[in-house]
């Protein structure tokens, strides 16, 4: 129960918290980043193949 304690009161523990924050956030945005870049691309490839096809 200390460590918890020592975690949101101390200002280590405070640092801590906002660095996990910090990563959980940016892993949102990479992972949302990957994502709409994935989901274009492959969109861009169905448009090139369907044009190839001549439909």
């Amino acid at each position: 129960m200390q460590a918890w304690v020592d975690f949101f009161t101390t200002d280590y523990g405070l640092m801590s918290a906002a660095v996990i924050a910090f990563m959980f956030v940016m892993l949102g945005y990479i992972a949302w980043y990957v994502a709409k870049h994935v989901r274009e691309d492959t969109e861009r490839h169905d448009r090139l193949v369907r044009e190839a096809r001549g439909g």
